[in-house]
């Protein structure tokens, strides 16, 4: 049985024999990392399966088996990659300034400009133009660990690449072990609310996924995989993600709201009204002086299971911080390799793609808890946290990972994609990981540009 997968379904609170429905065949190393990343993304992937899996049961349906293939579950870690809009590779949403600098002692830090906001912050700090020539030059005059604070004192995003050990001791690494993997609070009372009537496990349930990049867009592309309706919030004009968008559209709904307004505020509470899920990873305490925090939303529509991601926890010094996944990499040893060498990504987003199918495990745990002995509930998760859990399921040595390629095999590949109509065009993605005897998980909507549709839910 996968430790992994036996970890997740003990953390939920389901019984151990729930992991015995679900079979992981296949095992790392798949691609050329240290990291276990093919058992933990196909533990999560499982473990949302048999999350879905026990609401079919509570609605009526027959207990059923779920089966994931580790190497289709590592190719999901970097999903995105295998993106194609009418049979071509669109460009990556990378800014020209993003990436990694030497500092003046000869170390390194990550700067990550991809958002236009957090590039004019970071070049504040630094009083350059956003020319990759003049940001090295710049870099080159501080202290790695200076910059990395004078960036987060003014709201940007950065982190100085640290060592494992380095990262241990820093001041949030022990904040970070601290706090369980994931957590599902009960933030409210709320009398039980059977799951409606439907044909698939999340049938007439709601989700209001305010996410951005991967991690949550993955939650909300998951929880439609299993029949949920699922509405992108996001605002005109705020910069997008690219084709991560589409690729974590599958399944959706995508309306615009400005929260800046007080219109804005009302159609959002308005859709809250009639939600069963909101999802959300702003910065932690972002949302509340909008009125839409999690104490916020339980008095708003009691019974509401509410999902948020952080970067970095929500205790420590550093739990206000803005970052990603490859920020969280730089910051935690997993983009080290060397004092002086320069640093690399992982040839996956484990950490976004693991706290994707968490948040969706999470929230369809506490569905049933909401069905069961009702109330309303918090998921709570964040990015380090799924990068710590990943570490914890031990190292590979260099030899068993070191002739591993950097990409699966095309033949491979064409084995987990699958082809759907879009407004942009066929897409070539992959399929759903996760197998089910009885609910075949898929999407029943399109990938569709932001903003297509009007914030309204579809009858149930």
């Amino acid at each position: 049985m996968n430790r992994a997968l036996s970890e997740l379904i003990s953390c939920g609170g389901l019984p151990d024999a729930a992991a015995q429905t679900a079979t992981i065949t296949g095992d790392d190393p798949v691609f050329a990392t240290r990291y276990r990343i093919a058992g933990t993304g196909a533990a999560s992937i499982a473990a949302a399966a048999v999350a879905a899996a026990n609401l079919w049961t509570l609605r009526g349906g027959m207990p059923q088996q779920v089966s994931v293939n580790a190497r289709h579950a590592a190719a999901a870690m970097r999903s995105n990659h295998y993106l194609k809009i009418d049979g071509k590779t669109p460009p990556r949403p990378t800014d020209k300034v993003t990436g990694f600098y030497q500092t003046k002692n000869g170390r390194w830090i990550y700067l990550h400009c991809n958002f236009s906001n957090l590039r004019a912050r970071n070049l504040s700090v630094l009083g350059v133009e956003p020319d990759p020539q003049a940001v090295s030059a710049a870099v080159a005059q501080w202290d790695g660990l200076a910059l990395e604070e004078a960036i987060a004192a003014v709201g940007g995003c950065a982190a100085f690449v640290r060592s494992e050990e380095e990262w241990k001791a820093s001041p949030q690494a022990a904040f970070v072990a601290s706090e369980p993997l994931f957590e599902i609070v009960r933030i409210g009372d709320a009398p039980p609310e059977p799951l409606p009537q439907g044909a698939r496990p999340l049938s007439g349930i709601r989700a209001l996924d305010l996410t951005r990049v991967l991690a949550g867009p993955t939650c909300g592309r998951t929880l439609a995989e299993h029949g949920a309706d699922v509405m992108r919030v996001s605002r005109e004009g705020l910069p997008d993600s690219g084709i991560f968008d589409l690729d974590t559209g599958l399944g959706k709904l995508s309306t615009f709201i400005d929260l800046r307004t007080a219109e804005g505020v009302e159609q959002l509470r308005h859709l809250a009204r009639g939600s069963d899920i909101f999802s959300q990873s702003y910065r932690p305490g972002a949302l509340a002086a909008r009125g839409f925090s999690p104490q916020d939303l339980a008095a708003l529509r009691p019974g509401i299971v509410y999902i948020s991601l952080s970067a970095w926890g929500h205790t420590g010094p550093w739990r206000e911080r803005r970052g990603y996944d490859t920020v969280v990499q730089s910051a935690s040893g997993m983009a080290f390799r060397g004092d002086h060498e320069r640093p690399a990504m992982m040839p996956v987003s484990v950490q976004d793609y693991v706290a994707g199918y968490l948040m969706a495990y999470g929230a369809m745990l506490a569905l049933a808890r909401r069905a069961t002995e009702g109330g309303s509930w918090l998921v709570r998760l964040s990015l380090a946290g799924c990068g710590h859990w990943v570490r914890q399921q031990g190292l590979l040595q260099a030899a068993e990972f070191a002739a591993m390629p950097a990409n699966l095999p095309a033949d491979e590949i064409a084995t987990y994609v699958m082809d759907s109509a879009s407004p942009a065009g066929r897409l070539t993605h992959l399929a759903p990981v996760a197998q089910m005897s009885e609910t075949p998980p898929n999407w029943s909507r399109p990938a569709v540009p932001l903003g297509t549709h009007a914030p309204v839910w579809p009858p149930r």
